[in-house]
């Protein structure tokens, strides 16, 4: 069997660090499987979708990989678990809260790092991560976050809020600096703090089922 495949990025004029692992898993079906034997529900923080509980094992048997990328892309030397689950995007675009049209951070503390596994063997829509033309900041620490969030609300109290749709390309306020493909028991790992969103495009099919909706695993690191 082959291994994992890591491939390291900078994006942006930051040069920011993102991670690419293809065969993260050693048995993707195997997750499949136990996915849909789930009942998910309503994902908590404004997530558009439905989320459901990981198996047991599930960190266990991607270790190696991650602990790789952690230390030698992030330069983590200690690594505690904040919240991981099964995660599907549900929400029509018409429904979508104005938070969920823009780009968003999952977190501005220091060290906290993203994790988005693909499940879907069909590919599809994957992660897209974006500069605030305004600010040009394209990561939201903690230290930059009151200017960016009021410059934001100012252009949001200006220009009225973003059309109901998921933000997968550049728009007036924001510029697309990388996407990252989806990719079946593909992961990308990158930090919290990064401008970011779900590519998804217009007229995406948005099932609940996870046998043919856009099923990945969402998780969230802090390391020091």
């Amino acid at each position: 069997m082959i291994g994992p495949t890591v491939i390291a990025r900078r994006i942006g004029t930051e040069q920011q660090p993102i991670a690419i692992v293809d065969g993260f898993h050693p048995d993707p079906d195997a997750l499949r499987g136990h996915a849909a034997s789930l009942s998910f529900t309503a994902g908590r923080n404004h997530y558009p979708g439905i989320r459901a509980p990981l198996p047991d094992d599930y960190f266990r048997q991607v270790r190696v990989p991650l602990m790789a990328v952690l230390r030698e892309v992030f330069g983590a030397a200690r690594i505690d678990l904040l919240d991981a689950s099964y995660a599907i995007v549900t929400t029509p675009p018409a429904q979508l809260e104005s938070t969920q049209r823009l780009p968003h951070v999952d977190a501005t503390e220091a060290g906290r790092i993203a994790l988005v596994h693909y499940l879907s063997p069909e590919g599809g829509d994957g992660t897209a991560f974006f500069r605030h033309r305004t600010t040009g900041f394209e990561r939201v620490d903690a230290g930059r976050a009151p200017d960016y969030y009021a410059r934001l609300n100012a252009e949001l109290v200006e220009h009225g809020p973003p059309p109901p749709a998921y933000i997968d390309r550049s728009t007036p306020l924001f510029e697309r600096v990388a996407t990252v493909e989806a990719r079946y028991n593909r992961a990308v790992i990158y930090r919290s703090a990064l401008l970011h969103s779900g590519a998804i495009a217009a007229g995406a099919p948005l099932s609940p089922d996870p046998a043919t909706g856009r099923l990945t695993v969402t998780a969230f690191l802090a390391t020091a």
